[in-house]
């Protein structure tokens, strides 16, 4: 079995470490055991390069959506993420959601993008990929109203309470661990992923973004998944084999891939 990064921007990779070349980053991860990835997207001027790259790599797959903080950009069109979501290397809608942490000034600009790429993902029957700081009520109350829960979709780089993560289980999403659970800091959050049941998580690097320790200050790739899968199961309890073998197969369900 091999594992999964659930979540990263192959796009925005810094390849320093790599001669300039994805071809190498992608088969670093592919030495470490990493067979399957997610290349997200943050907005639509993006959306053709990721497609692009999942075209280009056979185990990479593509997500098309519009960021909270992409506020710079358009808001999305309904039509046209409906459009983009018809590639078959397409296999998520976001990442989408709300951003007060960082932003808080335009909370109803956000809330009505979150609503319009949920009704999408609904419409074209795609998981959602969330990103949530500093909203969880009306990150909840949205995707309460909104979000296809019959489809479902993934709570990434999640960092929120235990509640959080309850209901969102509640609501058929599942929980993405990043490299911030190795942070010294991140006590809280460790005893977050002990108490989520195993068929409910999985794990991702946001590359280039989160670096996990021991690789903390450099830029992060997806060779580093498994830095995050190793510590995550050690939390749990389990084996690294165990915690792949599981994230993948929760991956693979969601998303509707072979394993």
């Amino acid at each position: 079995m091999y594992l999964v990064d659930s979540h990263c921007h192959l796009d925005r990779l810094k390849l320093d470490n790599h001669q300039g070349s994805l071809d190498s980053a992608l088969a670093a991860a592919r030495d470490r055991g990493v067979g399957r990835f997610l290349c997200v997207g943050i907005d639509l001027d993006n959306a053709d390069k990721v497609v692009e790259l999942a075209d280009r790599y056979e185990e990479v797959y593509a997500s098309v959506g519009v960021h909270p903080l992409a506020l710079e950009h358009p808001a999305p069109k309904h039509d046209e993420l409906l459009r983009l979501a018809d590639h078959p290397k397409v296999i998520a809608i976001g990442e989408m959601g709300l951003d007060f942490f960082y932003d808080k000034e335009h909370h109803q600009e956000q809330e009505k993008r979150f609503i319009t790429q949920l009704e999408v993902a609904k419409e074209c029957q795609k998981p959602v990929i969330i990103h949530t700081r500093d909203a969880r009520e009306r990150t909840l109350k949205i995707l309460e109203q909104h979000c296809d829960t019959s489809v479902g979709g993934i709570l990434h780089c999640f960092t929120e309470s235990l509640e959080m993560a309850e209901a969102g289980i509640d609501l058929n999403l599942y929980v993405s661990i990043s490299g911030i659970v190795t942070f010294r800091n991140a006590s809280e959050l460790r005893d977050v992923v002990r108490a989520l049941p195993l068929e409910r998580l999985l794990v991702e690097t946001d590359a280039p973004y989160l670096a996990p320790v021991p690789h903390r200050g450099k830029s992060n790739e997806p060779a580093y998944v498994r830095d995050v899968a190793e510590f995550v199961a050690e939390l749990k309890g389990i084996s690294y084999e165990e915690l792949r073998d599981v994230t993948t197969r929760n991956f693979n369900q969601l998303m509707k891939l072979p394993n």
